[in-house]
């Protein structure tokens, strides 16, 4: 059983093996070049570094972790960082990393344009994109299970689903912890019925992921009956032809603001800054419908893609406050795991 003392060590482990690997292909005073964890999968955040790279000449290293192992890397080398920026992932991630003093402030030229749920105040945080959650159900199991879609935080309570759905992890996923606060918002922040919640549901999980998106190719095979997800890893399922449908409750759902940061120490924090007045402008939020990546963009003069906007249309969405969810990240994350996860 993983106590929640060891959520930080356990994270810590799982990353080891990727930043020595970070290391060792790095060279050591590398020109015009700058290193990043990106919480965001490879599969994302390879395509936006490259057309920074073609933007701008400057090439980025990187390693992608979930959010709750990049928070654990930072804390852990703040003295020494090994990275200049963290890239995307929720931002109650970086509100924790504030409490541990590992960024430091810097205010692009896009900040004042953007909204202020969209940034910290200082600067220690701003947004790049914005990133609801789903449910998500493959298509034969619902029909055979005689059901709809899920509309409501209670449907999936349905004794039909038990064992058979799959979220995030807490200990290592930034997805998770958004799901968790989501249903603490839901529940008007009381966590006695917020828990008391969690503790009906999971019987019905069959599995927690390490990552946000672990558990929607076993939705989308059938192996499972359907999860929580970030939309845009349940449209990336959806789009590769997998039967599936998205649902939102009526009671609402949460949608957290991505991130991006400059490490305090970094070796290369001018870079850095050029990754950041980038990444938080329209040149780069203006790619992700080119590369059919289904983040809401935080820029407000980059249009919503149409077919994402219509699938948005009339959903009850709250955002996530960054700052209640990171002051009580931990302790909320504590409490899952000695409560819920065994």
């Amino acid at each position: 059983m993983t106590t929640p003392r060891s959520w930080l060590a356990r994270a810590l482990a799982c990353s080891t093996f990727a930043v020595a690997a970070l290391g060792a292909a790095l060279p050591a005073h590398a020109a015009d070049a700058l290193n990043v964890y990106s919480i965001w999968p490879e599969n994302w955040a390879r395509p936006m570094f490259e057309e920074f790279e073609k933007a701008t000449g400057i090439k980025v290293n990187f390693v992608r972790f979930s959010s709750g192992e990049a928070l654990a890397r930072v804390i852990a080398e703040k003295n020494n960082p090994r990275v200049d920026v963290l890239f995307g992932g929720p931002v109650e991630t970086f509100a924790a990393g504030i409490a541990e003093g590992v960024f430091e402030p810097y205010k692009s030229p896009s900040f004042a344009k953007l909204p202020a749920r969209m940034k910290q105040a200082d600067g220690q945080w701003t947004a790049i994109a914005d990133d609801p959650l789903v449910f998500m159900t493959n298509d034969k199991f619902v029909k055979e299970h005689g059901l709809k879609a899920p509309a409501s935080w209670e449907d999936l309570l349905n004794p039909a689903y038990k064992d058979s759905l799959q979220m995030a992890d807490a200990r290592t996923s930034g997805t998770a912890v958004t799901r968790i606060f989501s249903i603490l918002e839901v529940n008007g922040r009381d966590e006695t019925k917020a828990f008391a919640y969690m503790k009906k549901l999971r019987p019905n999980v069959q599995l927690y992921t390490k990552s946000g998106g672990g558990g929607t190719l076993p939705v989308g095979l059938g192996q499972a009956g359907g999860g929580i997800f970030f939309i845009v890893d349940a449209l990336d399922t959806k789009a590769k032809g997998y039967d599936v449908t998205i649902s939102f409750p009526k009671e609402g759902i949460g949608t957290a603001a991505e991130g991006i940061a400059l490490l305090k120490g970094a070796k290369n924090p001018e870079l850095g800054k050029k990754l950041i007045d980038w990444a938080t402008s329209p040149a780069m939020q203006n790619q992700f419908a080119k590369y059919k990546i289904n983040f809401v963009p935080a820029h407000p003069d980059v249009a919503l893609e149409p077919s994402l906007a219509a699938i948005l249309k009339g959903v009850k969405l709250f955002p996530i406050d960054a700052d209640y969810a990171g002051a009580n990240r931990k302790r909320i994350v504590d409490r899952w795991i000695a409560e819920i996860l065994p």
